[in-house]
């Protein structure tokens, strides 16, 4: 049976806007086992970062409700200091730009040592010497001895992001959240680094959160896919049903916009509209149905929930008992086959 790491019971996060409080993360339940890859997905603005940051404890001025139970303890009831002794150590974070997650004035030893101090008080100098020396070469730097004596402006993308990631793994964390850890890079870097967490996944036996809008990544990376829209979770499957069984028309307008190679197509399918603002995302109803106007109100919960479809299987709203794409012909959209 899979040991579960981290268990979300009805997360929200919300921001001040003006004189109220908006939710960017509204009733978020999931849960993410040891050895696992646990995808979440969705367009810009979805609140994927949003998620990754209150599970960190990164909000300095957002108000978290709900649960955040990491190996049974709830980190969002603990104080500041209490989280700094489990963030950077049980829990690793790969951020999204390592020019700007990196300090520009350290020497790249100087930065992973940092996190091997912070956590480690009674490690030597010569033992963290050896730690960074062995994580830069178990992340794949070339010359390690070289770079860690380097700043990070003098490095490529790819090398800046590895140092992140050995940063972020410094302590065998057991759960490990990667946010786009990809973007920006080019695709051969990129596949080494998708490469690099699978394999790490697998030496430390982690839970890893992967958060990427790249269905590519994610049909080659996890385990399950949790996807997520306007601050909800839509649908929850395992990799496979996901791909091969979507449900939510949400989940099938993402496929469908991906281009296949093995068909003849005209036009890219493009969803409708964009992801609503914070202020303007409407609290009631399918979130999802001004981007599907073809599909009736009445086919729409007033109130949708996350509902187990099948074993493991989990969809919001009914809507997608009635949906399917408009004719081409009628809309000018791709049909999916």
């Amino acid at each position: 049976m899979a040991e579960k790491l981290l268990e979300l019971n009805n997360l929200k996060t919300s921001f001040r806007i003006k004189d109220d409080y908006y939710a960017a993360v509204d009733e978020v339940s999931l849960t993410v086992n040891k050895n696992e890859i646990l995808a979440i997905v969705g367009e810009s603005g979805c609140g994927k970062s949003a998620l990754a940051f209150s599970i960190m404890g990164l909000h300095t001025r957002a108000k978290i409700e709900g649960d955040i139970l990491f190996k049974g303890n709830n980190l969002a009831k603990m104080s500041p200091s209490e989280i700094n002794k489990i963030r950077g150590k049980d829990i690793g974070f790969i951020f999204q730009d390592p020019l700007t997650s990196l300090n520009p004035l350290m020497e790249i030893k100087d930065q992973i040592g940092e996190t091997l101090l912070l956590h480690n008080k009674n490690m030597s100098k010569t033992q963290r010497y050896e730690r960074v020396l062995d994580l830069l070469n178990k992340v794949g730097i070339p010359r390690a001895e070289h770079v860690m004596n380097q700043f990070p402006h003098e490095l490529s993308g790819g090398m800046r992001q590895r140092v992140v990631i050995a940063m972020a793994i410094a302590n065998k964390p057991e759960l490990l959240i990667a946010d786009e850890p990809t973007t920006a890079l080019d695709v051969t870097i990129q596949s080494q680094i998708l490469e690099l967490i699978n394999k790490l996944k697998n030496e430390m036996d982690s839970g890893i959160i992967l958060i990427t809008h790249d269905l590519g990544v994610v049909a080659e990376m996890a385990d399950r896919v949790a996807v997520m829209y306007a601050g909800q979770i839509v649908e929850i499957a395992d990799v496979k049903t996901l791909f091969e069984n979507p449900l939510h028309p949400y989940t099938k307008s993402l496929l469908n916009s991906v281009p296949n190679a093995n068909e003849e197509q005209d036009k890219l399918h493009v969803i409708q509209g964009i992801v609503p603002s914070l202020q303007n995302l409407p609290r009631e109803g399918c979130r999802f149905a001004d981007r599907i106007p073809w599909v009736d109100e009445s086919e729409h919960d007033k109130h949708p929930e996350l509902n187990e479809i099948e074993p493991g299987h989990h969809v919001r709203c009914s809507c997608y008992k009635h949906f399917s794409f408009p004719d081409e012909s009628k809309e000018g959209q791709h049909v999916l086959s």
